[in-house]
C-alpha cells in the first residue's frame, strides 16, 4: 500500500511540475513575441455593423450588403422581386 501511494504522489508531482514548466515557457514565448513589433493593418479593425433580416427568407446579413426597397430589406435582387414571404 505504501509503494502505491508513493507512485501516485510521484506521478501527481511530475504532472504538476510539467504543467508549471509549460506555463513558464508559454509566458516567456509570449513575452518575446510581444517585444517584436506586430504588423498592424493600416485600416485598423472593421467597425461593428448592424444586422438586418431579409423580408423573404429571414436570413440575417450586414446592413451594407442588404438591398433596401420600400422600407424593407432583402438579401438579393431575386428576393426583392419575389416580395415578402407568405406563411
Amino acid at each position: 500500500m505504501g509503494k502505491l501511494l508513493f507512485w501516485i504522489v510521484l506521478i501527481i508531482l511530475v504532472l504538476f511540475v510539467a504543467r508549471l514548466a509549460g506555463r513558464m515557457a508559454a509566458t516567456r514565448q509570449a513575452g518575446q513575441q510581444g517585444a517584436k513589433k506586430p504588423k498592424t493593418d493600416a485600416r485598423g479593425p472593421k467597425p461593428l455593423e448592424s444586422m438586418v433580416r431579409c423580408a423573404h427568407c429571414g436570413i440575417h446579413l450586414p446592413r451594407s450588403e442588404a438591398l433596401q426597397q420600400n422600407g424593407q430589406t432583402w438579401c438579393s435582387a431575386e428576393h426583392a422581386r419575389l416580395g415578402p414571404a407568405r406563411h
